[in-house]
């Protein structure tokens, strides 16, 4: 029996060490050697360096020596924050807690804070939602009353979004605080998973990733053939965070959190002052000697900015913000604070001045290839001894703390895309704007050309050094062959890297004013005549749907029919927009396997226009698509991808076995039937040979040794095969059924219990 403490009113039980009993995983040994190897290089670099500066350039040779120093202390600082990661336990809250649940907003839509609204509402454990509305607008009043939410508005708007907490602070009177922004929407568990660690007195607030159900926004990053989908954030929720918990130096990120009010009220609320209320509030905790969790699972989604100038007005909000909270708190010499915990908030903020130092490297060769004046006066093999060790021993190293999530290539993509939104926003350290600006979380796409004026002179500036530095040279030799070379080869990384963020910020459109999830569903659709079709929804959103059948439809025709869930069958009518052969965006499973191709028979795609028949409808599809990971694990994402050891390690694997390949196209999924008792539907993801697969259905199966199904159009062509390693896979609205397909041999379907469909 665990002994009440007198500080705690709620009931939650008093065991001191809670916090500290967080299960710890360090670096690979690998990835130790690699660092080792990097942090006993590097110094000796940067000594060797000093030795190579021009006499005749000195301040051009310190300034980019300044810039790899800098490199290197940022390296330092990572290193030492993700060496160790943590990965807590969560608890079992005890009943009788009080909670209020806070969301806050100003300018967003009805239809976005009603996702957010209604899945807060559904949360799991006994709660009190608020929708706090700076907007002051009465559909957002109507909005509460219908979900039975708690509705505050106040007379002037001061503070933003912290004087907006802080003011419903004066009429909620929970012991706990779960904060949502406007767009993320929580899953059912998240209070049930965080509350539990409040069993120790000494917490202040437990975070858990922002994550995101907009998958094509401008911060993810698809795979063309993996099941990977990577993310500008990925490092800093998968990495970072689980890092500086380690040094009980995990920050509020503002939103997807709970916090204790007592220690609220022990610094005076929300901190105010700064563009960034989160990192402020938390270095206000952390002084007072609270503890932080940092729970690593994605409990809430919301909608990641998809735009560069959506990105870029979030990344500078955030950079000017944690310059103010510098200049307030000043972090580094604070009482309060253990030096962990300085270094820790110093890496973060620190990371705004990278954009300086690309600055410095993008515009170099400009430099030397117009004027032909070199910051160094050593060329050759020992240059290049020195130079190529350490930088590859730079990017080894980042890649192996990161853990499979730092993505070298990508990582240096959004630095370009950045680097000038960061330079500008640490001139915040000596001033500048307070008012916080709210991330436009609309789908409209504005024009992205202005805010590309820095990458455009990048790519422009570095193209015409190219050739005016080759041209120089044929006239005057004013550098030698080997320095001209590499200054090209620099200018050209330069060039590449401006012209790949360019074309990919003007050219990725959009085809649809909303996000369409990828969730294969099961669905049966009827058309005018009564006629049935059994098919499978490729994608929806709460307007539009492509839907894969064996139909002959045409564009206009009025249809209706129901998405099979596990729990509900939600019923629609549909018009049909328009259509198209499902082999013309699937090639994938006619031509991987040759004459082994998986049956995929004439089948068509379908876009098509919802209405939904009823409330319930409508709530059920909202319960299924937001606030949950579903399309993750259905299709089996994932954002992790291989550390250079470990794809050496699976390149040594395959070559060893023959193979040449990792895997299938993500989107490579075949639509099928089979009997078991009568007529069924699943979803058939091929696997790394012609020969396995994964079957996922709404409906229980079983292990059987002789299974057989079809495509819903493979005429009288069929697979047989054999289901085991069943396992659930479950969802807010039920659970979906997932086996592992060995297929034998490629029959005809006569005299097999599977009955043709759609006939």
């Amino acid at each position: 029996m665990q002994k009440k403490s007198p500080q705690m009113k709620s009931g939650i039980s008093d065991n001191a060490t809670l916090v500290g009993q967080k299960p710890v995983e360090p670096l690979s040994w690998g990835g130790r050697l690699v660092v080792a190897g990097f942090l006993l290089f590097a110094p000796y670099y940067l000594y060797w360096r000093l030795g190579t500066f021009n006499p005749d350039a000195l301040f051009f040779s310190w300034l980019l020596w300044g810039a790899e120093a800098f490199g290197f202390l940022t390296a330092m600082l990572h290193i030492f924050m993700v060496l160790r990661l943590t990965k807590p336990l969560p608890l079992v809250p005890p009943p009788g807690l009080t909670v209020d649940v806070f969301i806050p907003t100003y300018n967003e839509s009805v239809e976005l804070v009603r996702h957010t609204l209604a899945a807060a509402c559904r949360m799991d454990y006994p709660h009190t939602t608020w929708l706090l509305d700076d907007g002051k607008r009465p559909e957002m009043e109507a909005l509460a009353r219908q979900y039975g939410c708690r509705y505050l508005a106040r007379n002037d708007n001061t503070h933003a979004k912290a004087g907006n907490l802080n003011h419903a602070l004066g009429y909620a009177t929970g012991e706990f605080i779960a904060v949502f922004d406007a767009d993320h929407v929580p899953g059912r568990s998240f209070l049930e998973k965080t509350l539990g660690f409040f069993a120790d007195p000494r917490l202040a607030f437990v975070q858990t990733p922002q994550d995101f159900y907009n998958l094509d926004s401008f911060q993810h990053r698809k795979h063309k053939r993996l099941n990977v989908i990577w993310t500008e954030q990925s490092l800093f929720f998968r990495v970072i965070q689980r890092g500086k918990d380690y040094w009980n130096a995990a920050f509020f990120c503002g939103s997807c959190a709970v916090i204790r009010r007592a220690a609220l009220d022990k610094i005076g609320g929300f901190a105010t002052g700064t563009v960034t209320e989160d990192l402020h509030t938390s270095i206000r905790l952390h002084k007072q000697g609270y503890q932080s969790v940092y729970y690593p699972e994605s409990l809430a989604f919301g909608v990641a900015p998809e735009t560069l100038r959506q990105f870029l007005v979030q990344r500078r909000r955030w950079g000017q913000g944690a310059m103010q909270v510098w200049r307030e708190e000043g972090f580094l010499f604070a009482r309060g604070l253990t030096l962990a915990q300085r270094l820790n908030y110093f890496a973060s903020v620190s990371t705004y001045f990278d954009g300086w130092q690309k600055l410095i490297f993008y515009s170099a060769p400009i430099f030397v290839l117009f004027t032909g004046i070199l910051p160094i006066n050593v060329l050759g093999q020992d240059y290049l001894l020195h130079f190529v060790p350490y930088y590859l021993l730079c990017f080894w190293a980042y890649e192996e703390t990161g853990r499979g999530y730092g993505r070298t290539v990508f990582t240096e993509e959004y630095n370009m895309a950045r680097f000038a939104t960061f330079a500008a926003a640490t001139l915040g350290w000596f001033g500048g704007s307070r008012r916080f600006r709210v991330t436009d979380k609309s789908y409209d796409l504005a024009d992205d050309r202005r805010h590309l004026l820095p990458q455009l002179l990048v790519l422009y500036g570095n193209l015409l050094a190219i050739v005016g530095g080759v041209a120089l040279w044929g006239l005057f030799q004013h550098l030698t062959p080997l320095a001209l070379g590499a200054n090209i080869l620099w200018a050209g990384i330069n060039l590449g890297l401006a012209g790949f963020v360019s074309r990919f910020s003007l050219y990725r459109r959009h085809r649809r004013h909303e996000y369409r999830f990828t969730l294969p569903l099961t669905a049966r659709v009827f058309d005018a005549a009564g006629h049935a079709l059994h098919g499978v929804v490729s994608n929806i959103s709460f307007h539009g749907m492509s839907f894969v059948c064996a139909g002959d439809w045409q564009p206009g025709q009025e249809l209706h029919g129901e998405i099979i869930l596990p729990a509900y069958r939600i019923q629609l009518r549909a018009t049909v927009c328009h259509r198209a052969s499902w082999l013309a965006h699937h090639p994938a499973s006619k031509e991987r396997h040759g004459e082994n191709a998986w049956p995929v028979g004439e089948l068509r795609e379908y876009g098509m226009r919802l209405q939904w028949q009823t409330e319930r409808d409508e709530e059920e599809m909202e319960k299924f698509l937001f606030g949950s990971d579903a399309q993750w694990r259905m299709l089996e994402w994932h954002e992790q991808s291989t550390t250079p050891i470990v794809r050496a390690r699976h390149l040594l694997a395959r070559l060893a076995s023959g193979r040449t390949e990792d895997g299938l196209f993500s989107h490579d999924w075949l639509p099928v039937t089979y009997f078991a008792g009568e007529e069924k539907v699943g979803v058939l993801f091929p696997g790394e040979d012609a020969q396995t697969a994964r079957l996922l259905t709404v409906e229980p199966i079983s292990s059987v040794e002789d299974f057989h199904c079809r495509s819903l159009d493979a005429g009288q062509e069929g697979m047989d095969g054999s289901l085991r390693n069943l396992h659930p896979l479950v969802t807010d609205c039920g659970t979906f059924h997932v086996a592992d397909f060995q297929r034998r041999s490629r029959l005809a379907a006569a005299g097999c219990p599977a009955k043709v469909v759609n006939r």
